[in-house]
């Protein structure tokens, strides 16, 4: 089923988190980050940082606490079993630290195919703000789904 271009726009629900230090640390050590700022409190205190910085990618992480992070798709009538994780990237305007509170708002910024419709692609970009509305970031997340139906 080819993806309904009017679905731009479109604005999914929000998600909130507060930052915590010991998800931080984790998160470094997983992604192999050695840089003592994102697990040391002092060491980030003596590089300029109110707490633990916020790794690379970790805002990533922010929309999948929602309890059904995938329900947008599945609303969409995408079959979750046809998805695969196209690409992401990131713009940052500020650092977040941890205790923090920070919402990403998503919202669907395109939609477009290749390969005849074989492939469809869906663009999700969002905002994630603190409390105060400050910008922390701007994400994009490329979605591609496999249309069985398609290059026909």
């Amino acid at each position: 089923m080819p993806l309904d271009p009017t679905v731009i726009g479109t604005q999914l629900p929000p998600t909130t988190m507060t930052v915590d230090a010991g998800r931080l640390r984790f998160f470094a050590t997983a992604i192999g980050e050695t840089n003592p700022i994102f697990t040391d409190r002092d060491a980030a205190a003596a590089a300029g940082h109110a707490n633990l910085p916020v790794p690379p990618t970790f805002l990533f992480g922010i929309e999948l606490e929602s309890p059904d992070p995938f329900a947008w798709l599945a609303e969409l009538g995408i079959d979750l079993r046809r998805i695969l994780h196209g690409e992401q990237s990131f713009t940052y305007h500020s650092t977040a630290v941890a205790g923090e509170v920070l919402t990403a708002a998503p919202t669907i910024s395109d939609v477009y195919s290749k390969k005849g419709g074989a492939l469809q692609f869906i663009e999700k970009s969002s905002l994630v703000t603190r409390a105060d509305g400050d910008l922390v970031a701007e994400l994009k997340t490329v979605i591609v789904v496999r249309n069985p139906e398609g290059g026909k």
